[in-house]
């Protein structure tokens, strides 16, 4: 995928000017639109001004942790605890499986008396394996939610965007949203007062 800005226009610019057969051929893998900040608070305000509209299908970019910004955006909720949960279970069941099976079943020696399923020295080896399995469970669902690794996105190759993890913010709303609307969307970034806002093509 290979995605490049379409136009961007100073925010004193507004849109609205016609078409032309080049822009609107473009216009039919438009990624989204973006606006650039120079404070988090803007952009922390930017994401809950657009979850207020209406917009669903959005996205913030920042060089640091912003606190709020992911419930601004409409993160309620993630499943990684429940999957992190999960995989802890499984993996302690699955220990203590292993051991029982192998020493009651598979090898059943009676060793100073002690009975087939000694629960109490499976203790350790289960603990291990709930702490391994959950917590590999917590990376690889952690990755697979987010969609990572992702090489390339088409927010990349904004020029601007280099300065995300330096200086700058960024609040991206996509094409898809059912609330979508290219003239009015870019009107609504505007009114955020950014630095500027522009489109961004999806190859």
């Amino acid at each position: 995928m290979n995605a490049r800005v379409l136009r961007q226009i100073d925010v004193a610019e507004a849109p609205g000017q016609p078409l032309t057969g080049v822009e609107e051929s473009q216009e039919r893998t438009l990624y989204g639109v973006m606006a650039e900040f120079a404070d988090h608070e803007q952009v922390l305000e930017g994401a809950k001004r657009a979850y207020a509209e209406g917009y669903r299908q959005m996205d913030a970019y920042s060089p640091f942790p912003v606190e709020g910004l992911a419930e601004a955006l409409g993160e309620k909720w993630t499943a990684v605890p429940l999957f992190t949960l999960l995989g802890g279970m499984a993996g302690g069941l699955g220990g203590f499986f292993m051991e029982w099976y192998s020493m009651g079943v598979l090898y059943p020696f009676n060793i100073g008396g002690r009975p087939h399923n000694s629960w109490p020295m499976f203790i350790p080896i289960t603990f291990e394996m709930t702490v391994l399995i959950a917590s590999l469970s917590a990376v690889i669902s952690m990755l697979v939610l987010n969609r990572l690794p992702q090489p390339h996105h088409p927010v990349f190759n904004a020029p601007e965007f280099r300065r995300a993890t330096i200086d700058r913010f960024f609040l991206s709303i996509e094409a898809g949203d059912p609330k979508f609307d290219r003239e009015e969307t870019w009107r609504f970034l505007d009114s955020l007062k950014p630095l500027n806002v522009m489109e961004v093509e999806d190859e």
